[in-house]
């Protein structure tokens, strides 16, 4: 199943556009800490990871993902979009 991958892929497009929103000096950590998040995501051993549980838990019956769509209408943070 491809869905995780898409969660994931969706995740950083919507990580990357809050990044792009912080400009203020006091949120430059946050920033540099999303962005670490962003490079594990991207790394070959989360995806691995990854992987392994998605087939573990669809073996299992135990994974259920919400429609892209539905996903999309929510910023990073989770509040519905303008």
């Amino acid at each position: 199943c491809t869905c995780s991958f898409l969660d994931t892929d969706r995740a950083l497009v919507l990580l990357e556009e809050y990044c792009k929103k912080l400009k203020k000096p006091e949120e430059q950590q946050l920033k540099k800490a999303i962005r670490k998040v962003m490079g594990i995501f991207k790394s070959s051993l989360f995806q691995a990871l990854l992987g392994s549980f998605t087939k573990k838990a669809t073996r299992h019956g135990a994974v259920s993902h919400p429609s892209l769509p539905a996903a999309v209408a929510y910023d990073v943070l989770g509040c519905p979009k303008d």
